[in-house]
């Protein structure tokens, strides 16, 4: 098994009707857990790392416990930048060795994010490496990514074909009411994706892989035990895992999970901690805090992206 490019699996989803699940890594705990978790269940798998998890855990030690994890594992995985801030940064993984890159260019204008895009195409496409853009901006905070309410943007589906044939893009992401981090609704509110986008832009760009960044659905079980040891993070509402898997039975072949896996790790370590102040053996709490995430992943896999056994 090796590192390859999303190409064929978004193609198997595409017409199966589910989602490959793209979960960002920044630790060896992180990515034992999630792997273990597509092992177990034969899913395929995309690990994407931002620009801030390579600043913290270095770039050439990632590659390596992503290269441990194929070998443990057996699965193919696809190596991903997430949310690529400019083409240096997207040219330094490509030659780093990712087979995918995302270039976002949703601040700029539709002109300006078509030129950046393209030219993040033309040299990752010669190298072998598949390239996602993105259309729309989604509100949020997460990492170097941080969109006010006003400043977001649902996706126009009148620009989505010319994009992808000027820029030549592998998959598009796509804004329809998901956001990054955390806190995505308030409580008592009903969080809603606009699906009406979604079937629009499927319409316009037939068998066209389609993304959704800020998917995660920030799980009760995680966020009180965040709270019950310490933490002080406000009543949110995350994106409804049953609209994720309507999503999922679409156009939509990629979706990405974060705020989750940090949930799970944190309110873990936690209430080890609260449990047990006299430990100081990171193996003590770091065992737990991964076996959480890797059920957490076969939650994903199985309710959510309905990906098991599509390896």
């Amino acid at each position: 098994m090796a590192m390859v490019t999303s190409s064929e699996m978004f193609r198997k989803a595409y017409e199966g009707g589910y989602a490959i699940g793209a979960f960002n890594v920044n630790n060896m705990e992180i990515i034992q857990g999630i792997t273990e978790a597509a092992g177990e269940l034969n899913a395929p798998l995309i690990l994407q790392v931002s620009s801030g998890a390579r600043k913290y855990a270095k770039h050439v030690y990632l590659m390596k416990l992503i290269e441990a994890a194929v070998a443990d594992t057996g699965l193919d995985i696809v190596v991903h930048l997430d949310h690529g801030a400019d083409f240096d940064i997207c040219k330094s993984c490509v030659d780093g060795g990712f087979t995918s890159v995302m270039i976002d260019g949703s601040h700029l204008s539709f002109e300006e994010n078509i030129a950046v895009t393209k030219r993040v195409v033309d040299y990752a496409h010669d190298k072998g490496v598949v390239v996602e853009g993105e259309l729309g901006r989604l509100a949020g905070v997460e990492d170097e990514v941080n969109v006010s309410a006003e400043n977001s943007a649902y996706t126009d589906p009148n620009q989505v074909e010319e994009f992808v044939k000027s820029t030549g893009v592998d998959s598009l992401a796509i804004a329809i009411g998901t956001s990054h981090g955390a806190y995505k609704f308030k409580p008592g509110t009903k969080p809603q994706l606009r699906f009406d986008i979604l079937k629009e832009v499927a319409v316009r760009l037939p068998g066209f892989p389609i993304v959704l960044h800020g998917a995660s659905s920030v799980i009760p079980k995680y966020v009180a035990m965040v709270n019950a040891n310490g933490g002080q993070m406000p009543d949110a509402i995350g994106v409804p895992e049953d609209m994720l898997r309507e999503a999922a039975t679409l156009a939509v072949c990629k979706i990405n999970i974060d705020s989750d896996l940090r949930l799970a790790m944190t309110g873990t370590i936690r209430e080890y901690f609260n449990q047990h102040p006299d430990h100081f053996d990171p193996r003590q709490y770091l065992t737990p805090a991964r076996d959480n995430i890797r059920e957490l992943v076969k939650h994903k896999i199985t309710n959510v992206l309905g990906s098991a056994g599509k390896a």
